[in-house]
């Protein structure tokens, strides 16, 4: 077995750093906001973005460890599963997801790509989730798949939060904001921890109820780097009713960017992040000549029928204006 995945075909390996393409939107311009695109969903096909930020380093400590089986945990939608599963095919590793919840026929697309790839997975009912990384519940499992190299969820450990802390240092533009899509906070921990003086980091939670990711990203940069930087912070309205969960406004959003920009959004992280940014912009949040860079880690595989699931009736999640942040230059 290679020691290092550095040691696999150069063709394997995601690309960086990837592209930074500035976006024109009108209603950004109109407020002397200037947004740029910072566009990891490039990097690879099937690990792109934060997911290959955060495993480069956690593949590498398994293949050190001499374990040749993964283990992680995640949702149904779960972009985390998605890519340790095409991870452990690329690099030889085997690969176990432990599911959110019961098991649905026929898999969702996430889940069938990960199949696909030759993930097992398993489910955990809500309660034992809770307590997944019990010595329990993680022996349980250690008893069903033999030995395995344990990622937390959403790859969220130090070595992930080092791996995302590179990013600022690839974009050669002055800016003054960075935001980025949080569902477990180990991206926004890594970037914020990344910047430069007198930049700041915001992080949009797509997740009800997140009022506890500042903690988790307070606890991820002590754990890696010994101290919270202190520059980031979170705008908590954008969730649209919850994890994977959407309403008719943000359908229509999507719909709308596309049509302006030529993206299909990706409806779980990325439509909130955007629709947050256009939101806050409308709301003053940014002085003029504010220059706003957007972490785009996935575009939607099927911006259809993917951007309407599990739509929630009712009006947008979010106020303008309603517990916002103002950002000084």
């Amino acid at each position: 077995m290679d020691a290092r995945l550095d040691a696999r075909p150069a063709e394997l390996l995601p690309r960086l750093p990837s592209p930074i393409e500035e976006l024109a939107d009108g209603r950004l311009a109109e407020r002397g906001i200037r947004l740029l695109l910072k566009r990891d969903d490039l990097i690879h096909p099937a690990i792109p973005g934060n997911k290959w930020r955060k495993l480069r380093g956690n593949l590498d400590e398994a293949r050190r460890l001499g374990h040749d089986t993964l283990l992680t945990f995640g949702g149904a939608y779960s972009n985390h599963i998605r890519a340790v599963a095409a991870a452990g095919g690329l690099f030889g590793f085997r690969t176990v997801g432990v599911i959110r919840g019961e098991e649905h026929l026929p898999l969702n697309p996430t889940l069938r790509f990960a199949a696909d790839a030759g993930m097992r997975l398993t489910y955990l009912d809500r309660t034992s989730y809770r307590a997944k990384t019990s010595a329990a519940v993680v022996e349980r499992l250690g008893a069903e798949f033999g030995e395995f190299h344990l990622l937390p969820e959403g790859g969220s450990n130090p070595l992930g939060v080092r791996g995302c802390a590179g990013l600022p240092a690839e974009i050669d533009r002055p800016f003054d904001v960075i935001c980025c899509s949080c569902g477990t906070g180990g991206t926004l921990a890594g970037i914020a921890a990344g910047l430069g003086p007198g930049q700041r980091a915001l992080g949009v939670p797509v997740l009800r109820g997140a009022g506890f990711l500042a903690a988790e990203v307070d606890a991820l940069q002590r754990a890696a780097f010994g101290v919270n930087s202190g520059n980031w912070t979170m705008a908590f309205d954008f969730h649209f009713g919850g994890y994977a969960r959407s309403t008719p406004e943000l359908v229509r959003f999507i719909a709308d960017f596309r049509d302006r920009h030529g993206l299909a959004l990706e409806p779980v992280y990325e439509a909130k992040l955007l629709y947050a940014l256009v939101a806050l912009a409308a709301a003053d949040a940014f002085p003029p000549g504010t220059t706003v860079v957007a972490v785009l880690n996935a575009l939607a595989d099927d911006p259809g029928p993917a951007a309407q699931r599990r739509v929630a009736p009712g009006p947008g999640a979010t106020t303008p204006g309603r517990g916002l942040t103002r950002w000084s230059r």
